[in-house]
Formats: C-alpha cells, sequence, structure tokens
C-alpha cells in the first residue's frame, strides 16, 4: 500500500510537469488571442506601467516646459530692447530731418542741443507714501550729479533732480503734484508745437502738456520729446505719444494728455542726463 501512494504522488507530479510545460509553451507561441489568466496578467502589468510611465511623462514635460520658457524669456526680452531702441530711433529720425532742413542754410552750426551724456545710477529708496513723487539714486556730486539734470530710464524721460549730496540724490518724477515741476517739450511732426510738461492725471495715467496755441494741429499717436530750449533737459529725450486733446477751462491754449513712454512705478536702474552744452542761464553769463 505505501508502495501504491508513493508511486501515485510520482504519476501526479510527472503529469503536473507535463501539464505546466505544455501551458509554458503554449503560452510562447505566436496567437492573435489570448487566453483569459494571459489577458489579466497583462492588464495588470500594463496598467503598473502606466502608472509609472504618466508622472516620468510628466516630470520630463514639466522639466521641457520650463526650459521653452527660459527660452520663450530670453527671446522676448531681446525683442523688448529692440522695440524700446527703434522707438527712441525713430524719435531722433524725425528730429534729425527737421535739423537738416534748418542746416542748409545755417553752415556753420557748431553746437547741438542733442548732446548728452549719461551718469548710471540705482534706485535705493522710495517713499511708499510719495511713490509717485520722489525717489533716491546712489549717485550725487562726487559722481558729477547736479540739480536739474534730467533722469531717464532706457524707455524714456522719469524726472529730474531736486537735490545732491555726495554721495546721493533725489529725484523728482514728472508725476509730482509739484506745479513748479515743468518740463519744456515739443510735439514732432510737419509742424513744431512747443508746450509744457506740467502735471499729471493719475486716474488716466497720463501726462498734461499744457500751454499749447489753439491754432495748433494735434493727432493721436504724435511722438513727444524734450524740446531743449528749457536750459535744462537735453533735446530729444523720449517722453510720450500724444492720447488725446482738449481746450483748457479759459479756451486760451489746449491740453494734451500723454501717455508716457516710461514707466513711473516699477524700475531699479536709471540714468542721469549730463547735458553736454550746459544751462543756458550759464551760457548767457558768458555772453553777458
Amino acid at each position: 500500500m505505501p508502495h501504491f501512494f508513493l508511486n501515485k504522488r510520482l504519476i501526479i507530479l510527472l503529469i503536473s510537469l507535463i501539464v505546466l510545460v505544455s501551458l509554458i509553451g503554449f503560452s510562447l507561441r505566436e496567437k492573435e488571442n489570448i487566453s483569459k489568466p494571459e489577458q489579466f496578467i497583462k492588464d495588470v502589468v500594463g496598467f503598473g506601467q502606466s502608472l509609472v510611465a504618466r508622472p516620468a511623462h510628466g516630470i520630463a514635460g514639466f522639466f521641457g516646459n520650463i526650459e521653452d520658457l527660459k527660452n520663450t524669456y530670453t527671446e522676448n526680452k531681446k525683442l523688448k530692447s529692440r522695440l524700446e531702441g527703434l522707438a527712441t530711433l525713430e524719435k531722433e529720425i524725425a528730429d534729425l530731418k527737421e535739423d537738416n532742413q534748418e542746416l542748409r542754410s545755417v553752415l556753420e552750426k557748431t553746437e547741438d542741443l542733442r548732446e548728452y551724456q549719461t551718469i548710471q545710477s540705482t534706485v535705493i529708496s522710495r517713499n511708499p507714501e510719495r511713490w509717485d513723487e520722489k525717489f533716491i539714486i546712489n549717485k550725487g556730486k562726487n559722481s558729477g550729479v547736479d540739480t536739474d539734470m534730467a533722469v531717464i530710464t532706457s524707455k524714456g524721460l522719469v524726472g529730474k533732480v531736486v537735490s545732491v549730496s555726495p554721495m546721493t540724490a533725489t529725484v523728482e518724477l514728472l508725476t509730482s503734484e509739484n506745479t513748479q515741476n515743468r518740463v519744456s517739450a515739443r510735439i514732432q511732426g510737419k509742424e513744431k508745437v512747443f508746450g509744457l510738461i506740467n502735471g499729471y492725471d493719475p486716474k488716466k495715467k497720463l501726462l498734461l502738456m499744457k500751454d499749447i496755441p489753439v491754432d495748433k494741429k494735434i493727432k493721436e499717436g504724435q511722438n513727444v520729446v524734450t524740446s531743449g530750449l528749457g536750459g535744462i533737459f537735453p533735446k530729444t529725450l523720449d517722453i510720450g505719444k500724444v492720447k488725446s486733446v482738449e481746450m483748457d477751462r479759459f479756451g486760451l491754449t489746449q491740453i494734451a494728455y500723454i501717455e508716457p513712454s516710461a514707466h513711473f512705478y516699477d524700475f531699479e536702474h536709471v540714468m542721469v542726463v549730463v547735458r553736454t552744452m550746459g544751462k543756458l542761464d550759464n551760457v548767457d553769463k558768458e555772453e553777458e
């Protein structure tokens, strides 16, 4: 009896091995339809792979998007700098054309109101309560900065120096409520139109150009630059573009609303403009 049960176990083991080998061989064959167990195993394995693959692809895509954003940011920065340069160049070209016409009749012109040098500086202080009025820069008398010098950014005029110390200077913005803060300006076009940048509309966020004669025709989009005739600022510093025009309350002059080229709220680096010709009051004294 014990031998019979032992032989029976061997027979069952051999049969099981034969069935197992057959199943393995059957599963390894190439066929279009697979069995239910194989389908189940493949589905489970595939689901596990998808769980791993999706986050992996997502992470790879995320870093790829970051790289694309970096490239896009760099390209946009270059394009913006070129556009800003083109806007300034457009105003300078328009002004040069006018000067060339005058130079045909004046052959001995030796000085140019347009000539200036710049002193690079950084904003080191700005009072939150007077954000639209003044700020302090890290250059002063020791660096050649003096009162009444124009201050610009890469986009355009922002204000002028009102006080200096050996190491710092205080700059008053064009948006200041100070009525004495005036800039002699000119609207470029076929006809020369002069006026004063004096005032700011905080609701519209536009500068006010006043004292424009009523007979002058002004169009929206015309360029506005410094005239160079105020005795302080050089000629053709970029101020902005005409947005709209209206009569003053007395009906004697026109007021132009100017969209400024520069941003007055957010900037860190500015340039102090040193006029090469010097101030007109110094010139007048020399002539006397």
